[in-house]
């Protein structure tokens, strides 16, 4: 059987999953009635809640004489460097772009990645249905965007397809009434367009492990794809390390890919994308070869991270209340069982019971902090910090590129509050009746910044970025919060007598019957500075009565409280509390004296 390695790549919520689904039940992949999710590639539950994808994901579909292997990338910048080794693995890409949107960051980010690999690109025009689409004026961003990103005279001659991958239409022509229900016409393109694998079926074998996954009884499992020769099950092999040594293994598992299974096959060829287990800490980038005749593959680069954040044992006065996994232990282990998963991830200790946990983003470190909370565990975290390097002597930062999307009327107080952080704007433009605006700007400018980003655009703005590069570090105004914060000061339940009293100082996080304890975050204080308030005093009760005293306390909401909005909104001096029920805000001293006397030394 010929074979077609392609990964699909886009933006956020340009809809890859969703196309990856229809190509799936068009090819004949699935039997008449089985039963399949929508995004079935989507296996997780947070991937399915959010509707993004964290993880690559390969599959296979067949198709007239061809197995075609379709790897489905993330579109969040946090997990660009899984896209950037994907392009290693495969000949050619389909490029998605939406009808409406046109070209966004992610787009550029991934296109560049794909030009630079050399693959062959098909550019696909999604939700063509929708009645706000530009059909042509996104196609022309397409082009204007591969001559920018200086695409060869081969890559610039791509070939286009229109789709609408809800519906389960597709069609070579702009023109809507043109769409049908089949995709021969995708396949068809791919078959055409997509180069065979540049691969030897006769040298000595070479395979390279671009993704990795982590199984109970297996271990590590190095997902990539055989460069040259055939892979056997029971085979003796040879691991080129990356730092050059070499170690000799079993290969005790092999496993293809059809449709939304993995399978267990006895050999694989080159061409190939397959998973082998038998080394239990295979890396990426290692080259797997003959015995004796080791040759290593150029190493893959993996990105570094930019963000870092402690992890603590939770050491609140509700320890252990709602959560199973509270020990130390416990917490270390599964934070290195998810390096073995994870290559941006990196975990070090720094004391006994905390670990300095760096990843490629809130975005990464939150996903990781949700993934915890459900299993079981309780921990607290505190503010993301970037990560400094030092280059050539000069102290340097993380940089990103943001692109804005924002009506008239807010323009100018954003304008204001990117240049308060550090901002640079490149460019800013009319399109679809909102203004954009891209601008380079330090990662640390764009922590904490999304809440304040979300009251200054009403709810309304669009605010996508991805890294760009370090930087000298520039000296910006600081990025902690301006509010000061309520803090109880007594253990016991919140009372709405004291809360009705207290409305006037702020905004409250909690609301009547909710337990709390002294140094816990209440709620956000209407000045600058911390208020210590009393929550949970109840109504003296007199055998004298007032008229008018029985009337009830009418409360505002208290403000929901989000992980990623916890971790946007603490400060250095404060922790976020995570348990499977409850998040929770707390002062890093709980004891209200001690706390003064710790900030009156600053």
């Amino acid at each position: 059987m010929k074979i077609k390695n392609i990964a699909i790549i886009a933006h956020v919520d340009h809809g890859k999953t969703t196309l990856v689904d229809q190509l799936l039940k068009k090819s004949g992949t699935f039997r008449e009635n089985e039963q399949v999710a929508v995004r079935a590639m989507d296996s997780n539950d947070i991937e399915r809640e959010r509707g993004i994808t964290i993880l690559a994901k390969t599959t296979s579909i067949n198709y007239n004489d061809y197995k075609i292997n379709i790897l489905d990338t993330p579109g969040h910048a946090d997990f660009g460097g899984e896209v950037e080794r994907i392009m290693n693995m495969v000949d050619g890409v389909l490029l998605l772009v939406d009808a409406y949107e046109g070209t966004m960051p992610q787009t550029r980010f991934v296109l560049k990645k794909a030009l630079e690999a050399g693959v062959k690109p098909i550019v696909i025009i999604n939700k063509v249905d929708k009645p706000t689409a530009r059909v042509d004026k996104v196609l022309d961003e397409v082009i204007d965007l591969f001559i920018e990103l200086g695409a060869s005279e081969e890559q610039l001659d791509f070939k286009v397809a229109y789709v609408s991958a809800l519906n389960g239409t597709a069609s070579l022509d702009p023109d809507i009434n043109t769409q049908k229900e089949s995709y021969d016409d995708i396949f068809n393109l791919i078959i055409d367009e997509i180069p065979d694998p540049d691969a030897d079926e006769n040298g000595s074998l070479q395979f390279q492990p671009a993704l990795l996954d982590y199984n109970e009884y297996v271990g590590r499992i190095g997902i990539g794809k055989v460069q040259r020769g055939h892979i056997r099950v029971n085979e003796m092999v040879s691991c080129v390390r990356l730092d050059g040594s070499i170690k000799q293994f079993r290969i005790q598992k092999l496993f293809g890919f059809e449709g939304l299974k993995r399978i267990e096959i006895e050999e694989a060829h080159a061409g190939d994308i397959v998973a082998v287990a038998g080394l239990l800490d295979i890396s990426v980038g290692e080259t797997v070869c003959d015995v004796g005749k080791e040759e290593a593959l150029p190493i893959l680069r993996i990105d570094e991270p930019t963000l870092k954040m402690t992890f603590m044992t939770n050491n609140s006065p509700f320890v252990g209340r709602e959560g199973t996994l509270v020990s130390a232990r416990k917490l270390g282990e599964r934070l290195y069982k998810e390096t073995q998963r994870d290559v941006s991830l990196k975990v070090e200790e720094a004391s006994n019971e905390s670990w300095i946990v760096s990843g490629r983003g809130e975005l990464h470190l939150s996903i990781l902090i949700e993934n915890l909370r459900r299993e079981g565990f309780e921990l607290q975290v505190s503010k993301p910090e970037v990560i400094i390097k030092e280059i050539d002597g000069v102290k340097c930062e993380p940089y990103e590129d943001v692109q804005i999307e924002v009506s008239d009327d807010c323009v100018g107080s954003v304008i204001e509050a990117l240049g308060l952080r550090g901002g640079k704007m490149d460019n800013m433009s009319n399109v679809n009746d909102l203004i954009r605006l891209n601008y380079t700007i330090p990662s640390r400018g764009l922590i904490g910044f999304n809440t304040n980003f979300m009251t200054l655009t009403k709810g309304y703005g669009i605010l996508n970025h991805s890294f760009k590069e370090y930087m000298p570090v520039e000296d910006i105004s600081s990025t902690e919060r301006k509010l000061g914060v309520l803090i109880a000061t007594e253990a016991g339940k919140a009372t709405a007598y004291a809360l009705g009293q207290l409305e006037d100082r702020g905004v409250m996080f909690i609301e009547p019957g909710t337990e709390v304890y002294e140094g816990m975050i209440v709620g956000e204080c209407n000045r600058d500075n911390d208020l210590a308030i009393n929550v949970v005093k109840g109504k003296q009760l007199t055998n004298t009565r007032a008229a008018g005293s029985d009337h009830t306390v009418v409360l505002k909401r208290p403000r929901p409280l989000t992980l990623e909005y916890c971790l946007d909104y603490i400060n250095t001096d404060e922790l976020v509390e995570i348990t499977p029920e409850n998040i929770r805000l707390r002062k890093f001293i709980l004891n209200t004296e001690q706390r003064k006397k710790f900030d009156a030394k600053k």
